[in-house]
C-alpha cells in the first residue's frame, strides 16, 4: 500500500537536489528572496537538518538587488554554476516582474567553500522577463532550458531551449518547445515554467510546472526521442493532460518547480518538488512562505514513461506493479 509523504524540508520553493560523488547538495528559494544558499548531506533525508551556507546575497542596488528566485546547483565542465534569476525592483511593468537569469560559478571541488564568481547574464537573444533556467548533457552537447515571455504570444512564459558553448554562455538561437494552451496550463496565469529534465528508457524528459502558484499549480510533460535533434521543435511531444497535480483529499495543493535526482542505491529516480498544505492564502500566493520541498520515487509504466502518482503518498513496488499492467 502507498505511504503518506511528509515534506522533507519546509518553506522551500523551486527545490533542486543535485547527487555528487561525496553525496547531495540543496538549493532552493529562501521566503525572503534574498540569498543563494547550499546544504550538504550524505543522504537525501540528512538534508533536512544539515546546516545552511550563504554563498552569494542579493546587492543593495541594480539588477541583482530584488526577488532572488529558483536557483539550480550544477556541474558541467569541470565548475559548479548556480543559476538563478534577478530583478532590479519589485515594480510590476507590462503585468510582469523584470527578472532576467544569471549564474555564479566556482571551481572549487566543494561549493559550500568555494569563491564564487560575479553574477553573469544569460543572454538568450530576448530582452524580456525570464526565468528558470536548467542545464543538461546529452551526447556530448550541454543544452540550457528555461522560461520567458515572448511579445507576440499571450501570456507570462513559454519554454525554450538552446545549444550552450560554456555553463554560462548560449551558442545557438533559442527554440521554442511550449506555450501554455491548455486550460491547466492557463488557471489564473497563462504559464509555462520551472522546467527539469530527465533522460530515460530511450527519451530526453522535459517536466515543466503550468498556471498560477496557487492550487492550480501542477506539472506538465514534453519528450523527444533520445538520438533525435532537440533543437527541433517538432521533434518534441506534449502531453494534452497534466502528470502532477493537487491532492485535494490529502490536503496537498500546488505541487510543481520539481527537479529530478538519484537516490543512494544509485538507481531509483526521485522526484523532488514543492506543495502547500492550505489553500487558504491571504493576499498574493507569491508571498506565502509556505512551500515545503518533498521528494518522492518515480514509478515507470510499461512504456518507460515516468508515472509522478499523487504528491502526498509515494507509491510501493506493488503500486508500480499495477501501473506496469
Amino acid at each position: 500500500m502507498s505511504k503518506s509523504l511528509a515534506p522533507l524540508i519546509e518553506q522551500r520553493a523551486d527545490p533542486f537536489i543535485h547527487r555528487h560523488d561525496n553525496g547531495y547538495y540543496f538549493i532552493a528559494s529562501v521566503p525572503a528572496y534574498d540569498r543563494l544558499e547550499l546544504r550538504h548531506a550524505t543522504t537525501i533525508a540528512g538534508l533536512a537538518e544539515a546546516e545552511p551556507v550563504t554563498v552569494w546575497e542579493k546587492e543593495d542596488s541594480g539588477p541583482l538587488s530584488e526577488l532572488i528566485w529558483a536557483p539550480e546547483l550544477h556541474y558541467h565542465q569541470g565548475r559548479w554554476t548556480i543559476y538563478f534569476a534577478a530583478a532590479p525592483s519589485r515594480e510590476i511593468r507590462d503585468g510582469l516582474f523584470q527578472h532576467r537569469m544569471y549564474c555564479i560559478a566556482t571551481s572549487a571541488s566543494d561549493p559550500m567553500q568555494g569563491e564564487w564568481s560575479h553574477p553573469r547574464q544569460i543572454d538568450t537573444g530576448i530582452d524580456s522577463f525570464c526565468l528558470d533556467g536548467t542545464a543538461f548533457q546529452h551526447d556530448g552537447e550541454l543544452y540550457y532550458v528555461w522560461a520567458q515571455k515572448e511579445a507576440s504570444i499571450p501570456g507570462n512564459t513559454n519554454l525554450y531551449i538552446a545549444r550552450m558553448a560554456t555553463p554560462e554562455t548560449l551558442d545557438s538561437p533559442p527554440v521554442r518547445l511550449s506555450i501554455p494552451e491548455f486550460d491547466w496550463e492557463t488557471r489564473g496565469f497563462m504559464v509555462n515554467e520551472g522546467p527539469a529534465v530527465l533522460i530515460r528508457h530511450g527519451r530526453v524528459l522535459l517536466t515543466y510546472s503550468a498556471s498560477a502558484t496557487d492550487e492550480n499549480y501542477c506539472m506538465g510533460l514534453l519528450w523527444a526521442d533520445q538520438s533525435a535533434d532537440l533543437l527541433n521543435p517538432d521533434n518534441w511531444k506534449k502531453s494534452a493532460s497534466p502528470v502532477f497535480t493537487s491532492d485535494p483529499q490529502r490536503s496537498v495543493f500546488g505541487p510543481g518547480h520539481n527537479s529530478f535526482t538519484v537516490a543512494e542505491d544509485g538507481v531509483t529516480d526521485m522526484l523532488v518538488y514543492h506543495a502547500r498544505t492550505y489553500t487558504e492564502i491571504v493576499g498574493d500566493p507569491l508571498w506565502d512562505p509556505n512551500r515545503h520541498t518533498y521528494v518522492k520515487p518515480i514509478a515507470w509504466d510499461a512504456d518507460g514513461f515516468p508515472r509522478f502518482g499523487r504528491p502526498s503518498l509515494v507509491e510501493t513496488p506493488e503500486d508500480e506493479d499495477e501501473l506496469a499492467g
